[in-house]
């Protein structure tokens, strides 16, 4: 009998529930917006997880209350989803309380539109993570601890060898998302690209490359190299080459500039969870008469090489610093043409500072095997890496990563 009241006492609350008080101390935090990102509504749940009082949040907008890099994250990533689908699932930002706290949330929103599809509202709902952020570390800090512990109790070579296949294959793994499989086809350009990991590849590095068509008179290539090795030069990295890819396809046209995409992403790194700074190139190239258009910026990495058609290659240098080291910066850039089976190179310090015993491969010996190799940027590629491993050796010092454009 007792279990038959117990039923009936939970039928009797479902019905007596108020809807208000559902809406206003649920387990998450509520924001309704007008179109223009206005909050117009919210609920206790939000106001107790942030510190503010509902006064200081009706009136203001969404991006107010994030971190700058959230910000950022906002206008690249949840603005363009939330307009293009109408709806965004569990994207993870930093909302700033009132003491000045992060508070890590996950954001669930959808818009509401009237019969004609013109938006009337948007519904957001703010999970509290923090508990998951909490144990997210805790597991990458356990990981690695353990990751320690079995290398110091290695004896056996049976065991060795179990764990340096296990090592291998999460490196692949790894280093897959920081490299393209396959470049994309360009109308009118060549791309060639290439990678080689330090030593004998046994730990992911921290250079990447991109390249991507925008439309189809513009493509953009970017290279870089974030500070150190292992899984957290890796999360930085996929973050910092994801980053730019965003930013290039997301920036307004007036705006959609190599030297702006850097400047974002030195906001976004210096406002990330890390000491790792990074170095990186960007070049976009634009289809003009008779060749192409080229922009070029740099964030404290190694100089451009071009190699025209007839001539010597040659170094194109800008001034712009790394990021992630300084709060602000800001990136020369500089334009280029390029015609009909001119080349040009990016690449990595691995290259330039490769060594043979004290001996410093150096800029003079890049340019020589670049003037020397085939037409084409496949061939510039294969001829300077083979060059760079036959002078350093089977085993680099240090990750190589070099790509390379040729227009048709």
């Amino acid at each position: 009998m007792s279990q038959i009241r117990a039923a009936e006492a939970f039928a009797d609350a479902l019905l007596e529930d108020d809807p208000v008080a559902l809406y206003d101390r649920a387990p998450c935090g509520y924001l309704s917006t007008a179109p223009d990102g206005t909050v117009v509504k919210t609920n206790s749940t939000f106001l107790t997880l942030t510190g503010f009082t509902a006064e200081e949040v009706v009136g203001r907008r969404l991006v107010d209350f994030l971190t700058p890099g959230g910000r950022i994250f906002h206008e690249t990533h949840y603005a363009p989803l939330l307009r293009l689908q109408g709806a965004v699932r569990e994207l993870a930002v930093d909302l700033v309380g009132r003491d000045g706290t992060r508070i890590p949330v996950l954001l669930n929103a959808t818009v509401d539109r009237d019969e004609r599809g013109r938006e009337r509202v948007v519904r957001i709902a703010a999970f509290d993570a923090r508990e998951r952020r909490r144990y997210e570390r805790e597991l990458l800090r356990a990981t690695q601890e353990a990751q320690r512990a079995q290398q110091e109790a290695e004896a056996a070579r049976a065991a060795a060898e179990a764990a340096e296949r296990h090592s291998r294959a999460m490196v692949g793994t790894l280093q897959d998302t920081l490299v393209p499989r396959a470049l994309p086809e360009a109308d009118g350009l060549e791309l060639a690209g290439a990678y080689r990991p330090a030593g004998d590849g046994r730990e992911v590095g921290g250079d990447f490359y991109d390249a991507f068509v925008v439309e189809d008179d513009e493509c953009w290539l970017v290279l870089g190299d974030v500070s150190g090795k292992g899984v957290d030069a890796a999360v930085v990295t996929a973050m910092v080459r994801n980053g730019a890819r965003t930013l290039a396809l997301s920036l307004p046209p007036h705006h959609r500039e190599p030297g702006e995409v850097l400047r974002r992403l030195d906001q976004l790194l210096d406002h990330h969870e890390t000491a790792r700074f990074c170095t990186a190139a960007v070049l976009r190239l634009r289809r003009s008469v008779g060749g192409w258009s080229a922009t070029y910026a740099s964030g404290g990495h190694p100089p451009l090489v071009v190699r025209p058609a007839a001539g010597r290659s040659r170094l194109v240098e800008v001034s712009g610093q790394v990021l992630g080291v300084l709060p602000t910066g800001e990136f020369e850039q500089r334009e280029l043409f390029v015609g009909a089976g001119d080349t040009l190179l990016l690449y990595t310090d691995g290259v330039t500072e490769s060594r043979r015993q004290r001996e410093l491969y150096g800029d003079a010996r890049m340019l020589a095997a670049v003037d020397a190799a085939g037409a084409g940027a496949p061939a510039v590629v294969a001829a300077l890496l083979d060059d760079v491993m036959r002078f350093g050796g089977a085993l680099p010092r240090d990750d190589i990563a070099c790509l390379a454009a040729t227009a048709r």
